[in-house]
């Protein structure tokens, strides 16, 4: 008789989150901007960081805002101060996109900034703060149609 063992395959199936270019293990917390967001899965079994409850630490990680694409940097659910890479017109006017916090989110290509709320929602640790707009208004001139 022969005999047969079954045995089963160790695989590490876990997903890494990444918040800034520098990946964390699921189940990791960080506190970034007065809030904990915990590395977890996506219900499609993607890295998402899940934001929890508000606290009074200084972050843990680097928040370098919502200052350029964010696939690949960051992970679905990272929450980071606006910038202005997020700036914007309507007609003439300049917004700025330093008055909203901006979260990553799935676009079908990779991750996309999506406005989140005012930037009140962030707490800036102590000499942090958002660097004077480098941008004005005259960006958003339309031209006449003639």
């Amino acid at each position: 008789m022969l005999g047969l063992s079954t045995a089963t395959a160790s695989a590490d199936t876990a997903v890494s989150c990444s918040w800034a270019g520098t990946p964390y293990t699921q189940g990791a917390t960080v506190v970034a901007g007065g809030w904990t967001f915990t590395c977890g899965r996506s219900h499609a079994g993607d890295a998402r960081w899940d934001r929890g409850a508000s606290t009074h630490r200084k972050s843990t990680v680097a928040n370098p805002g919502a200052a350029a694409e964010p696939t690949g940097r960051f992970s679905a659910g990272a929450v980071q101060p606006g910038t202005g890479y997020n700036d914007y017109c309507v007609g003439e006017q300049l917004v700025s996109g330093r008055e909203a916090v901006y979260e990553a989110v799935p676009d079908g290509r990779g991750l996309r900034w999506r406005q989140a709320g005012p930037i009140t929602q962030w707490r800036f640790d102590q000499g942090d703060g958002t660097a004077p707009a480098g941008r004005s208004a005259s960006e958003c001139r339309v031209d006449p149609q003639f």
